[in-house]
């Protein structure tokens, strides 16, 4: 299997989380822990990430929610994803910065390239983009999208067509019905660091396992328990080999709720999307997703009950050592 393909054997975010048989740890913005609130304060959010790329976490990925669903939880990180990670880029140094996910059926893919492009050479090569096709219809109205809600797949698939084009040709030609055409006369720049962004379909994004193989290059699923985690990856393998072959590597995320307790051996506890653990446990636990073909878990510590400054301590006293991240 190729330890890195060759599209990202240059991109820095890339290198830094993914590696064939590695699990590495990151975390989804934002890095606070506020269990019983809708709104983080985004106190000393500055220092705290640029805590986690010292201690020499992976990744931080940030979410695309333009607007509070009081029926949706919570408002993610608040400020805006691509433009939060263009400002993280200035104030961190070796962790890849990600979106978990930009809901592309939401934004016109031009601009989605625009963003992406100027956030990875921005950032020197660690941008990671996270796409979906957005699950909260409440939105679709806003946008003035409430018909194609119910085609929100396909629309998904023409947009990260657009995406992909734009990014990846010059000068080019395509037509898309539902944004727009390229006729030869326009060009976007800038373009990607090394030739191509890394794309990550997040969730099932309303696609078929076999087009997010051929098409995606990694897969960002949600927590769920090891007896599925098992079956989910390895259907995630199955799919990459017969779409593109067996020497292919394409990476399986994992995001979840994470409540670290005190107790270095409290067992696993599942909580919504998630689960609590000591950190003995969780090192095992880990292992276990390891094994399995997980190759990146990205922890949500909204539900924290401890400080996240305590948490990422904690971790990468302890556990980070297990699972470092990879050093290009």
């Amino acid at each position: 299997m190729q330890l890195i393909p060759q599209l990202f054997s240059a991109h820095a975010g890339f290198r830094r989380a993914f590696a064939p048989s590695r699990l590495t740890l990151g975390f989804i913005l934002p890095l606070e822990a506020y269990p019983y609130g809708h709104t983080p304060t985004m106190r000393d959010h500055v220092e705290t990430t640029r805590f986690a790329d010292d201690l020499g976490f992976a990744a931080l990925w940030a979410r695309d929610v333009p607007t509070y669903d009081p029926s949706f939880g919570d408002v993610g990180q608040i400020f805006d994803p691509f433009t939060y990670l263009a400002f993280l880029a200035s104030n961190t140094k070796r962790i890849a910065l990600g979106t978990g996910a930009a809901v592309i059926t939401l934004r016109h893919p031009i601009h989605v390239a625009k963003q992406s492009t100027s956030v990875d050479i921005l950032s020197n090569g660690r941008l990671l983009l996270g796409v979906a096709s957005g699950d909260r219809p409440s939105e679709y109205p806003l946008f003035n999208l409430e018909h194609d809600y119910e085609q929100r797949g396909e629309r998904f698939r023409e947009a990260f067509s657009m995406f992909r084009l734009a990014t990846e040709n010059q000068f080019p030609v395509g037509e898309f019905s539902r944004f727009g055409n390229f006729s030869r006369d326009l060009d976007l720049v800038p373009k990607p660091s090394t030739g191509r962004i890394p794309a990550i379909v997040v969730g099932r994004s309303r696609q078929e396992i076999s087009w997010t193989a051929v098409n995606a290059d990694g897969w960002f699923y949600y927590y769920v328990d090891l007896q599925k985690t098992e079956i989910i990856a390895s259907t995630w393998r199955e799919a990459i080999r017969m779409a593109v072959g067996p020497d292919v590597f394409k990476p399986f995320i994992q995001g979840m709720f994470f409540d670290l307790l005190e107790d270095p051996d409290a067992l696993v506890r599942p909580i919504h999307a998630g689960m609590s653990a000591g950190r003995n446990t969780l090192i095992r636990y880990l292992a276990h997703l390891q094994e399995l073909g997980v190759h990146h878990v990205a922890f949500n510590t909204k539900v924290s009950r401890r400080p996240v400054t305590e948490v990422l301590k904690k971790l990468a006293e302890y556990v980070l050592p297990h699972f470092p991240s990879i050093e290009a």
